[in-house]
């Protein structure tokens, strides 16, 4: 595993990389969740299967991606545009795509955008709904938090509901890399992802339409988004499979990897 850096146009996009330059590999493109950077996938990274090449962005401004100074809104399609450009760039014509809860939603942009890029695609504790009002008012909440506090405040709110109960009562090592990987995000980047959540296109029409191989994995003790929703989810894709991962709360690949590599390793398997 290695950071690699590509240059496109006026913008640095930084990823993890299990091959980096080994073309002949099947391509799993995973993004990362809010606000964590592409160190998300280590333990993914370390169990990547044979024939397989797993590629991890940093989404813009998080780890070492740039930032892009732009006049136009921000918006979910920037992280799917910025991952397809790498994903062209890096010379993959198919992948399988996904990510982790804001991940996921830049997953399910660019499969709007740019379907004939998927080989499959995997959500991982996510969902296609937008923000409800509710929930615009948290983030919100959530940017002023920024503003007075830089990401050590974002990692303190958000930790008792970012991890399960297991992992909190369990797993004080895992509790204690989240922090460090939050810590480490630059106060731009949380504000545009918050931003970019907070804005995002429901994406419920497009389940439907989705024709590849899906794979929605979840934990059991997610309460950032209920088990029963990624159901729904799942429901609503043809033909997609759906894992509950035991003892997980919302980074369940983090929580129990273990668990979430059979998943994932099982789903790649059938492709």
């Amino acid at each position: 595993m290695s950071r690699q850096y590509c240059r496109i146009g006026s913008r640095t996009i930084a990823y993890l990389d299990s091959a980096p330059g080994q073309r002949e590999l099947r391509a799993l493109v995973l993004l990362h969740a809010f606000p964590i950077g592409a160190n998300l996938w280590e333990s993914q990274m370390r169990h990547v299967p044979a024939g397989w090449r797993l590629i991890t962005p940093d989404l813009r401004g998080f780890g070492g991606s740039t930032d892009v100074d732009s006049p136009s809104a921000l918006s979910m399609t920037d992280y799917a545009e910025d991952s397809a450009d790498l994903i062209d760039e890096l010379g993959v014509a198919r992948a399988v795509i996904g990510g982790c809860s804001m991940g996921g939603y830049a997953s399910l942009a660019l499969y709007q955008a740019r379907p004939e890029l998927f080989l499959g695609l995997v959500l991982a504790n996510s969902r296609a709904g937008a923000d409800s009002p509710e929930a615009r008012a948290n983030r919100r909440s959530m940017l002023a938090l920024v503003d007075r506090e830089g990401p050590q405040g974002v990692a303190r709110e958000m930790m008792p509901r970012l991890l399960g109960k297991s992992t909190q009562e369990h797993k004080p090592d895992v509790e204690a890399t989240v922090r460090r990987l939050i810590k480490g995000q630059s106060p731009v980047a949380i504000r545009g992802a918050i931003h970019r959540m907070m804005d995002r296109a429901d994406s419920t029409p497009l389940l439907a339409q989705v024709k590849v191989p899906t794979l929605v994995i979840t934990g059991a003790e997610d309460e950032m988004i209920p088990v029963e929703e990624s159901r729904r989810m799942a429901a609503a894709i043809p033909g997609a499979t759906l894992v509950v991962i035991p003892g997980a709360g919302h980074l369940a690949n983090l929580e129990q990897p273990d668990a979430f590599n059979t998943a994932l390793n099982t789903f790649l398997s059938t492709l």
